[in-house]
C-alpha cells in the first residue's frame, strides 16, 4: 500500500559526524520504446519547489529507513513513479541554496515501472519526462548532471553489444 503524504520534519533526520544532513536521491530513467538499436534514455524531472528550473527527486535520510528505501520514498512523494533502485551512481557534497549549510547528497538510478496517478506532491510540483539533454539544460545543480553524466554512461556500456564501441567520454 502507498501511503499519498510527504514525510515532514527533521525528528528523524541523518546528520554525516561533521554536522552535514544527509540527502539521498534518484533519477528515475525508462527506454523509449522502438527498434532495440534504436532504444534511448528518457529521464522524469520534477520542477523546483522554489521554481528554480527542474531536479531530480531527493530529500533527506531518515534513520528509520535503508539508503535505498529513502531513495525510493522520494522519488514516489516528489515524482509519483515506482520501480527498482540500482547500484549507487556517487556521492557529492554541496553547498545549500538556501541554507548555510552543506550536504552530502547520494544518488541512485531508479528504472520505472509504475508511475502513480496521485501521489504526495502531485498538487507542488509538476513532473516531466525529457531527454538527457533536456534534463542537463534545465537542471542548475552540478553535482546532478554528473550524476546524470555518471548514469548515461553506464547505462551505454551495460548496453552496448560490440566489443569495439567505446563508451562516451566523462
Amino acid at each position: 500500500m502507498v501511503t499519498l503524504v510527504s514525510r515532514q520534519g527533521r525528528q528523524l533526520q541523518r546528520y554525516s559526524k561533521n554536522g552535514s544532513r544527509l540527502v539521498v536521491g534518484c533519477i528515475p530513467y525508462k527506454f523509449n520504446s522502438g527498434e532495440e538499436a534504436d532504444k534511448s534514455v528518457e529521464v522524469l524531472v520534477v520542477s523546483s519547489p522554489k521554481g528554480n528550473g527542474v531536479v531530480f527527486p531527493k530529500g533527506g535520510w531518515e534513520t528509520d529507513e535503508t539508503i535505498k528505501e529513502a531513495a525510493s520514498r522520494e522519488a514516489m512523494e516528489e515524482a509519483g513513479v515506482q520501480g527498482h533502485i540500482e547500484r549507487k551512481l556517487g556521492k557529492w557534497t554541496y553547498k545549500s541554496r538556501t541554507y548555510d549549510a552543506y550536504y552530502e547528497g547520494t544518488m541512485f538510478p531508479l528504472h520505472v515501472t509504475q508511475e502513480l496517478g496521485d501521489w504526495p506532491e502531485m498538487h507542488t510540483r509538476e513532473r516531466k519526462w525529457v531527454t538527457v539533454d533536456e534534463a542537463k539544460e534545465g537542471c542548475q545543480h552540478p553535482w546532478m548532471k554528473e550524476a546524470l553524466e555518471r548514469l548515461v554512461e553506464r547505462l551505454y556500456s551495460s548496453s552496448s553489444c560490440s566489443s569495439e564501441a567505446t563508451p562516451p567520454a566523462s
